[in-house]
């Protein structure tokens, strides 16, 4: 059973930096191809940032491209998503994921099969 644990949410003003971390249960993301998603009061769940099948790529949805970077360390069971040039807009729930299956569509939130419990991340203007 994969279980995803994420931390590293909180408030910083317009312009700050975070880092969110999501922890496996063991070998997930070495298995599985990682993804983030967030949800801000009255949206959907959208798209942030995911890992190709084969880890060699990385996709970002445009509105975090430039300011996002999303990371993997295998050793650690670990995956990491550096948010900079925050903006109040980037106010939102993020929530890590996994796909199990490589033909699942990466941007979509119903390929994804675990998620996390997600943590609040806060900007301020």
């Amino acid at each position: 059973q994969v279980q995803l644990v994420e931390s590293g949410g909180g408030s910083v003003q317009a312009g700050g930096s975070l880092r969110l971390s999501c922890a496996g249960s063991g070998r997930t993301f070495s298995s599985y191809a990682p993804g983030w998603f967030r949800q801000a009061p009255g949206k959907e769940r959208e798209f942030v940032a995911a890992l190709t099948w084969s880890g060699a790529g990385t996709s970002y949805a445009d509105s975090v491209k430039g300011r996002f970077t999303f990371s993997r360390d295998n050793a650690k069971d670990t995956v990491y998503l550096q948010m900079n040039s925050l903006k109040p807009e980037d106010t939102a729930i993020y929530y890590c994921a996994v796909r199990t299956r490589p033909s699942g569509n990466r941007y979509s939130a119903g390929a994804y099969d675990y998620w996390g419990q997600g943590t609040q991340v806060t900007v301020s203007s």
